[in-house]
């Protein structure tokens, strides 16, 4: 009986998918082209496995080997004494394995610890692709899984005999895996929902789910509060058929009479939680992200479902009301709003946020039905592979459009370390330090970089150089350049025209080689009589002979003493002549002065005397004392 009812959840999931006509599961896949042999060359579809680490956005070539013994890869290829590891300077190793005895991760497992690079499953069946996903509810395989970390897809049983008949017949197989498309980048800001679960005791799942949730707060906020994203998340729940709404299983399993439910946690109906208690609680996680979104804060719902999952869990007896209205309360969120938000769960009415829920479930457009716990939808494309941080950060970073990306792209977390094998094929400049190979998420490009403020132009991969001012700090511009006894020559110039030229006293390309010129040897200096010419690095030396001065200027030899005779006379006659000059000037002041005032003392005793026709007559009276 206690069988029977731990099937009841997925037959009642069955039901509910049932209910809608249009409901599909969509298998997610990425393209695998065929570049050699020229028989099976060619692009087909092969369907992601839901484990390891896919690499979207980027692609991955490699060279298919189809083992001769442990086929299906059920064993470990050790005890055989094989190894796909691949050689220094050969394609990584993708191996074709055959499905069946054993499960998908379990395969890929094997393959990963013998040394390959991807894993290619053939169908045994002829049948549409489906998906490898990870088994359920087993413990034992929780090791492994964690730590795989290649790709893997499934083929579909025609291409693999292809591929199978290809390779017996000694052809070199090579193909590339390409996931650039498997997530739309149509622009600047990714869409993604995660379909999640608040019950913490559904085995391993759950455990890697909690623990996600938990590594990718940080990154999910900087990505929600930068507005690069839009996240919401979901929560799977069924309903009750109407036949069955009065069992005491729908009862302990659902809310709002029979209309939305969830398994027991334990699958035990007489003790611990029960399902409506995962049911409720999912709703509040709904709601608190409602009424953070609706603030303008909807990141908060990391910080709500992460502080619950810590504070608040099943083993400690705290997956309670009670405990979950401490957590609002010190995220400083309305409990009100909340309670509001989830209404009453003993009504026997719809609740408009459960049944948008169920809703969602059925897929629409490009994205199939949502039947996996946990699933990842990004660009309204179901994420396939381990759910780990740096795998789907990757995932999401190749959902933006190319140059887009916002810097936690780009960090070194997501570098994929192409760069690190052979410079990844670029440009460098090892004397200087400067690589034109950048890691990132896509995988490594070859981009000429700026350096201190200054642009390398070029190709990337064989050519880069500096440009612009300040071109010459960096390496010299690439050009020539010597230090010696002190003194430092460059080649380099900031000039449009021309980029190197060496510099006066050198000859040569002004690239690789400037040599000194011998004017010397050359006759290009000291060619007067009495000269002596010494050649020195990068200029020259010229003396003459006795007590003679040489004038480089005019290339000649003057002599000492009658430069300084004539230096001296310059000079005498210099202060005589300026002595003259400051005579003259005064001579000729004090004649102006001396003129102005004997011209005023004239003019003033003729005034007495001699009256000018300006001034009135003086009257004489010196002759009324006699009248």
């Amino acid at each position: 009986m206690k069988q029977l009812l731990c099937y009841l959840p997925w037959l009642l999931l069955t039901l509910l998918f049932s209910s809608f006509s249009e409901a599909r599961f969509v298998v997610e896949k990425n393209s695998l082209s065929v570049t050699s042999p020229e028989s099976i060359k060619g692009t087909h579809d092969s369907a992601i496995g839901n484990f390891g680490i896919p690499q979207y956005g980027g692609s991955m070539a490699g060279t298919v080997v189809y083992p001769k013994e442990n086929q299906k890869s059920c064993k470990e290829f050790s005890d055989f004494s094989i190894s796909f590891k691949s050689q220094p300077g050969a394609l990584p190793t993708f191996l074709l394995v055959d499905r069946g005895d054993c499960f998908f991760a379990l395969k890929v497992w094997n393959a990963q610890k013998a040394g390959a690079s991807a894993v290619l499953v053939a169908d045994n069946v002829d049948e549409p692709l489906i998906t490898m996903d990870t088994p359920e509810e087993d413990v034992s395989s929780a090791k492994y899984i964690e730590n795989i970390t290649i790709p893997s897809a499934l083929v579909t049983k025609g291409f693999g005999e292809k591929l199978k008949k290809a390779i017996s017949g000694g052809d070199m197989v090579n193909l590339n895996l390409d996931w650039r498309e498997a997530v739309p980048h149509p622009d600047d800001r990714v869409e993604y929902e995660l379909w999640t679960n608040s019950n913490d005791e559904c085995g391993v799942k759950c455990d890697m789910l909690m623990e996600f949730v938990k590594d990718f707060k940080g990154a999910a906020q900087i990505l929600e509060k930068g507005g690069f994203t839009q996240f919401r998340p979901h929560y799977i729940t069924w309903y009750c058929p109407h036949a069955f709404t009065l069992s005491r299983q729908c009862k302990s399993q659902c809310i709002n009479k029979g209309r939305y439910c969830a398994p027991d946690p334990e699958q035990d109906f007489s003790s611990g939680y029960d399902g409506k208690d995962v049911v409720v609680e999912n709703l509040r996680q709904l709601c608190v992200f409602k009424v953070a979104n609706e603030t303008g804060k909807p990141w908060v719902w990391w910080d709500y479902v992460t502080d619950f999952q810590i504070r608040c869990p099943m083993k400690e007896k705290k997956y309670n009301k009670d405990c979950a209205e401490s957590v609002i309360k010190s995220l400083g969120i309305d409990s009100r709003k909340i309670d509001k938000c989830m209404g009453d769960p003993d009504a026997d009415l719809d609740n408009p946020v459960l049944k948008e829920e169920q809703d969602a479930q059925v897929g629409k457009g490009t994205r199939g039905d949502v039947t996996i716990l946990p699933t990842l939808v990004v660009n309204n494309r179901q994420y396939r592979g381990k759910l780990e941080k740096s795998a789907v950060l990757k995932a999401l970073c190749s959902g933006f459009e190319e140059s887009t990306e916002p810097a936690i792209c780009l960090s070194t977390d997501m570098e994929t370390n192409e760069c690190l094998d052979n410079n990844g094929g670029c440009w460098q400049d090892k004397s200087a330090n400067i690589t034109a190979c950048k890691d990132t998420f896509r995988g490594k490009v070859c981009v000429c970089p700026i350096v201190d403020g200054v642009r390398f132009k070029g190709d990337g991969y064989s050519h880069c150089e500096p440009s612009g001012p300040g071109r010459c700090t960096i390496n010299n511009g690439g050009c020539w350049h010597e230090e010696r006894d002190g003194h430092a020559f460059s080649a380099c110039v900031d000039k449009d025209s021309v980029k190197c030229e060496c510099p006066p006293g050198f000859k040569g390309d002004g690239v690789k080689k400037c040599e000194d010129i011998n004017e010397c040897k050359e006759k290009k200096a000291c060619q007067c009589p009495e000269c002596s010419c010494k050649n020195t690095w990068g200029s020259y030396e010229c003396s003459c002979s006795g007590d003679l001065l040489y004038m480089r200027d005019h290339d000649t030899c003057i002599s000492k003493t009658g430069s300084q005779v004539k230096s001296a006379w310059a000079a005498v006659w210099l202060i005589m002549l300026s002595l003259g000059l400051a005579a003259a000037g005064a001579y000729l002041v004090y004649k102006y002065r001396l003129r102005q005032y004997m011209d005023s003392e004239i003019r003033a005793i003729m005034a007495q005397y001699m009256p000018l026709d300006s001034q009135p007559e003086v009257p004489n009276h010196a002759n009324d004392e006699h009248a």
